[in-house]
């Protein structure tokens, strides 16, 4: 008996043995495929096509590289005035197409990243009329920060996007008119406080914008949980900056489950940030099926919209977690758009004053010293060019990218499957080809016209993206950035601080490296 116990044990022990050894053996075959065979396959694919770019190095790609270009760049400031971001913001890819031309790949990690300059190509891949061309898989790091509609795909992005589509819509942001309003109020208001006797005073605006659209989108969103969305704010914020630093090691297999600080620290904030909009969902919920109203806040527009589009049956209808990825969503892009765009709209117009003067002028003429009311901000032509121009040469978000699902033939070149397409909102917005020989300098004139007049490209300008998947809030945002030109132009006349350094660089969208000091004087 005692032999035959043992016979079996060792029986185990082998087949334990085995089942280990044909697991690593499996392990091993997929890393290689991953990080090796796949790689050099898509690499002679692209040469294949005379596409040229950087060679592949294993598991990390350019990352390396990318941020030791980052680095040595962010050392070095611009002068003041000038308008020509590209190699500062985006280093690798301003290199990358010195050396290899245009179209030119990097490497994200073992993923091939092809950079599409041609506006026809981009506005086909954007319009993707038949799915072919799809969001990259979000990664780990990326879903922590926000996903929601923006990183699905198919009937999910669908119903999500039909979901959403009745908080944003126009009628509803008007009504929103009035906390934009109050929260630029109470901005400027503190400014004129802090000022000296000689009505001047010295303000980083950054922050301060960052505060405001924070408390627009806390107050928009969220309405009498105001407070709790601020606290949301603040932790997203520091998520943002967790991330950046993460993204160095997110080749390393397995670096994610190590018990490092940042990581701890980013699992505690995605704990905090859910428990708190989970609180905050169900008691929007029990309000309104006990019927009370929602008081058109973002947050109970969107549980209206779902429960009518579930209709009780709940696989229709977004479940708790997915409207707490929109939530977070909301926070993000509604807080970081517009906070980047009224900073660089101030750096600007304080290097160019001869179109602050005219903005102000036309703010003046439409409202004098009153609240700007909705109508006429649709009708400012002037700060209307103004942002547009801002948003051509400072876009919070530098690029976008797209994925091929399977061989696609796009501007004469067949890309390969499992590639990314990376559709350079920066490099277009400056294109001298496209915008002309004046493509680098502040000329909000090119703009008199319209967005569809200013070139012959549809897809020339797209700091909201384009088509189908365009943002959704890019109305909420122009609004209330319009509301708080007007009301800062309508008190104070600005220009930049000695102390003030143009340095933009990323994180995630285009920040001030070291902050936007503006000196206001009361008018």
């Amino acid at each position: 008996m005692l032999m035959m116990l043992g016979a079996a044990s060792q029986w185990i022990l082998a087949a334990a043995a085995a089942a280990a050894v044909a697991a690593l053996l499996w392990l091993a075959v997929s890393t290689l495929e991953w990080a090796w065979w796949t790689p050099r396959r898509l690499e002679r694919a692209l040469r294949a096509q005379g596409i040229r770019g950087n060679r592949y190095r294993l598991f990390t790609g350019d990352v390396p590289e990318n941020v030791r270009l980052n680095r040595e760049a962010r050392k070095k400031p611009l002068p003041l005035g000038c308008h020509d971001i590209i190699p500062r913001v985006l280093p690798m890819f301003s290199k990358a197409v010195e050396e290899h031309g245009k179209p030119s790949f990097t490497w994200f990690g073992p993923t091939p990243r092809v950079m599409i300059s041609d506006p026809e190509s981009i506005r086909e891949v954007m319009s993707n009329k038949f799915g072919h061309y799809g969001k990259p898989k979000p990664t780990r790091l990326g879903k922590l920060l926000a996903s929601g509609v923006v990183s699905y795909e198919g009937e999910k992005w669908a119903k999500h996007r039909r979901i959403l589509n009745p908080a944003f819509h126009h009628e509803k942001i008007k009504r929103m008119l009035p906390v934009f309003s109050n929260c630029c109020t109470e901005m400027v208001t503190r400014w004129e406080n802090s000022m000296s006797i000689e009505g001047m005073s010295e303000v980083d605006v950054w922050p301060e914008f960052q505060n405001l659209t924070g408390d627009v989108i806390s107050k928009t969103a969220f309405g009498s949980s105001y407070e709790e969305g601020r606290r949301i704010f603040q932790l997203q914020a520091e998520s943002a900056e967790r991330i950046i630093l993460a993204f160095r090691t997110i080749f390393i297999p397995g670096y994610w489950f190590l018990p490092t600080k940042n990581n701890r620290r980013l699992r505690e904030i995605e704990r905090e940030v859910s428990k708190l909009l989970r609180g905050i969902i169900g008691k929007r919920e029990r309000a309104i099926k006990n019927g009370e109203t929602s008081n058109g806040d973002l947050l109970g527009l969107l549980v209206e919209s779902n429960m009518r589009e579930s209709n009780g049956k709940a696989e229709l209808g977004m479940t708790t977690d997915e409207i707490i990825e929109e939530c977070k969503l909301f926070y993000f892009a509604g807080m970081e758009t517009t906070s980047v765009l009224l900073t660089w709209t101030l750096i600007v117009l304080s290097m160019h004053p001869e179109w602050q003067e005219r903005a102000r002028e036309e703010v003046l003429h439409h409202f004098g010293r009153t609240t700007p009311d909705y109508d006429s901000l649709s009708r400012l032509k002037i700060v209307t060019m103004i942002l547009y121009e801002v948003l051509r040469l400072y876009p919070p978000v530098v690029f976008l990218t797209r994925r091929t699902y399977k061989e696609m033939e796009l501007g004469g070149i067949k890309y390969p499957a499992e590639v990314t397409l990376m559709l350079p909102i920066l490099f277009i917005h400056h294109d001298p080809d496209i915008w002309g020989k004046d493509a680098g300098e502040f000329n909000p004139g090119r703009f008199a016209d319209g967005i569809s007049n200013a070139t012959k490209y549809q897809t020339s300008f797209f700091p909201f993206g384009w088509g189908p998947r365009i943002c959704i809030g890019q109305n909420f945002a122009l609004l209330e950035a319009k509301m708080a030109i007007c009301t800062i132009l309508q008190r104070f006349s600005f220009e930049l601080s000695p102390s003030y350094i143009h340095a933009p660089f990323t994180v995630i969208t285009l920040h001030p490296q070291h902050g936007a000091q503006i000196k206001l004087k009361k008018i």
